[in-house]
């Protein structure tokens, strides 16, 4: 999951006690170590949970003559192909880890290096010379980013617990009534924003913050299409959805699948079962209340493609689990599946450093009710 935090000043170089305390606050998220690196009106710092360059991976790193430094919170998923082409262009690498390639890919294309990743990040790089901080986040905000930017004193962290908090912001808790959720850039505190996904920050050494979208993901129009043919789309989504699963399993650790009874992450466990050369984990929760009890259809799933399969009845206690969810999430949210997950999410942890999940199956394929309802809402209004 790995954790990172910073400290941008304009007036003088940041406290190293209070970024040691910021990353201290992030150490769940990155036990396996620890690193900072402070320079000029910049400090940088980033707990790692070690998947990919188990040895030579540790944060914050620096490019060849130290101008440039990045701490990442992600995975990238092409970055072998990146390496590949920005070392025909000449650029050395001193790690075998996917952050390594946000330093030269910024070296080579500046703030727009964002556009050039697949996968899922919060990234920040400390360019020295040009004296500019630039965060960014993924195009579909999966990894979190905050940031508080107040008399031109950056700070930005993972979470926000490791930022100053301040009031509560009414407009965000309007959005979460709204919502069971707070959208970016609201936080559930006035100060304390989100950088919203597919977009980049740039810091000055005056203070100033720019930030500018570089991404905005949708569906690709129907005039589009390559063809219309309904066996052809279905070969094609079959083909990306491989592609994709493959390149979540680019790992230096073992990586399982959380199996629910649904189709989507069902799908999911096939895939990465055929794509795998071992045997994939897979973990399933139950409960003794049969109507919400998947543990057979996951059971089935898991047979059929040789899986070790964990599963786990639960009997969860709201007045142990309620606090515990409140203190992980850091603001409110109000999805009741989030129950489930953080549960499945204790039995994977047990296991594997790495997950798959189902999660965005719905958004992407048009899977809930309300999709239909909302459809429906425009052509019965006049009625």
């Amino acid at each position: 999951m790995c954790g990172i935090c910073g400290i941008a000043s304009p007036v003088g170089p940041p406290d190293p006690d209070r970024l040691a305390a910021m990353s201290d606050a992030l150490v769940h998220r990155g036990p396996d170590s620890g690193g900072m690196h402070l320079d000029g009106p910049v400090g940088l710092a980033a707990r790692r949970l070690a998947i990919i360059d188990l040895a030579g991976g540790d944060q914050p790193i620096s490019n060849e003559d130290a101008s440039c430094t990045v701490v990442q919170n992600g995975e990238i998923y092409n970055f072998p192909e990146l390496r590949r082409e920005l070392e025909r262009a000449g650029h050395t690498f001193r790690t075998h880890s996917d952050t390594e390639v946000h330093l030269h890919l910024y070296e080579q294309h500046g703030p727009d290096f964002a556009r050039r990743l697949r996968g899922m990040f919060a990234v920040a790089i400390w360019d020295a010379r040009r004296r500019r901080l630039v965060l960014a986040r993924d195009r579909y905000g999966i990894k979190p980013l905050y940031y508080r930017h107040i008399g031109g004193v950056l700070e930005f962290a993972s979470e926000v617990r490791a930022l100053p908090r301040g009031e509560i912001d009414l407009d965000a808790l309007e959005a979460f009534l709204a919502f069971n959720s707070i959208p970016a850039p609201y936080s559930i505190f006035r100060e304390v924003h989100k950088l919203p996904a597919g977009h980049v920050l740039v810091w000055e050494e005056n203070g100033t913050v720019h930030v500018d979208r570089y991404a905005r993901p949708g569906p690709v129009p129907i005039e589009e299409l390559r063809t219309d043919d309904e066996a052809e789309l279905i070969e094609e989504l079959r083909a990306r959805l491989r592609d994709s699963v493959r390149a979540h399993l680019l790992s230096d650790v073992p990586v399982g699948v959380m199996l629910s009874g649904g189709v989507d992450s069902a799908a999911l466990a096939a895939l990465a079962a055929q794509e795998s050369t071992d045997a994939i984990h897979t973990f399933t929760i139950g409960f003794a209340e049969r109507s919400f009890d998947e543990r057979a259809d996951a059971r089935l799933v898991a047979e059929r493609y040789g899986t070790n399969h964990h599963e786990l009845l639960v009997r969860p206690d709201p007045t142990v689990l309620l606090p515990a969810l409140a203190e992980a999430f850091d603001e409110p949210f109000a999805d009741s599946s989030a129950l489930p997950t953080y549960l499945v999410s204790q039995l994977a942890a047990e296991h594997v450093k790495v997950a798959l999940s189902g999660e965005g199956g719905d958004e992407l394929f048009g899977g809930y009710y309300t999709y239909a309802a909302d459809q429906l809402a425009d052509r019965l209004a006049p009625f």
